[in-house]
């Protein structure tokens, strides 16, 4: 039987490429969208095309009703999760910690902690052996901005992402003993169009001299680092922030 993950946020940037990669990798995948659709129907479809199968989901990630029904259709659809990918975030604006509003940290933290957080307990009480369930597999899609702060930019943001390795750490130590492996990815500068949606559209050539590697990274190739942390082949990792960042 092939394996099946949920990618959360699955219709564009990291989230359409770790999607896309699981399915020529043999997985039947779900994916969530908040808005667009039609790009994650495209991206569902690519994943058919691959050989397997694909659902797209709307969900709204503050919302624990929407979360709760996604693992329901998933577990209607594809039975047994193996793999849990929570990528749907939120920067929110562009602004110093003076200007932060409670709206803006309300939608931020909701999205990238609250939502992540639910996502994994519904993913726990699938997957632990204690449960009944097989064991299986967290990956969380960090940031870089959890070390560097996001100063003058997106502090907030860094602060949700700190929080999103927090719970990676715990729930690894947790859940360990339970058959669940839990790990993050923290890429760096990478080339999707959150930057241009923030409204920093030069951001990456304003910062790629930074990055010891000499040029930004590619969706795709954080994906295949969170393939490997879902695969047998990282059977020992757990626990673990694994930085995409070309050394920055």
């Amino acid at each position: 039987m092939q394996p099946v993950m949920l990618v959360t946020g699955g219709s564009q940037g990291i989230g359409a490429a770790i999607a896309r990669l699981a399915g020529r990798r043999g997985y039947r995948v779900a994916l969530t969208y908040r808005a667009n659709q039609a790009m994650a129907e495209t991206v569902a479809r690519d994943i058919e095309a691959a050989g397997t199968a694909a659902r797209a989901i709307r969900v709204a990630m503050e919302s624990e009703a929407d979360i709760m029904a996604a693992f329901a259709t998933v577990d209607r659809d594809f039975g047994c999760l193996d793999v849990l990918v929570n990528n749907a975030g939120t920067t929110g604006p562009t602004t110093r910690i003076e200007d932060v509003t409670a709206a803006i940290l309300d939608e931020v933290l909701a999205v990238n902690v609250r939502g992540a957080f639910l996502a994994t307990r519904e993913a726990a009480r699938r997957m632990a052996k204690d449960r009944g369930g097989a064991g299986g597999s967290i990956v969380n899609i960090s940031s870089r901005a959890a070390e560097f702060g996001g100063a003058g930019e997106w502090v907030h943001y860094a602060a949700s992402k700190g929080a999103l390795e927090s719970l990676t750490m715990g729930a690894a130590r947790e859940l360990g003993a339970r058959g669940i492996r839990v790990n993050a990815v923290s890429p760096g500068l990478i080339e999707t169009d959150l930057h241009a949606r923030a409204g920093l559209g030069d951001r990456l050539a304003r910062l790629v001299g930074g990055v010891p590697m000499g040029r930004v990274g590619s969706p795709e190739e954080v994906a295949e680092a969170v393939l490997w942390l879902a695969s047998d082949a990282a059977a020992y990792v757990s626990g673990a922030i694994v930085p995409v960042s070309g050394a920055r």
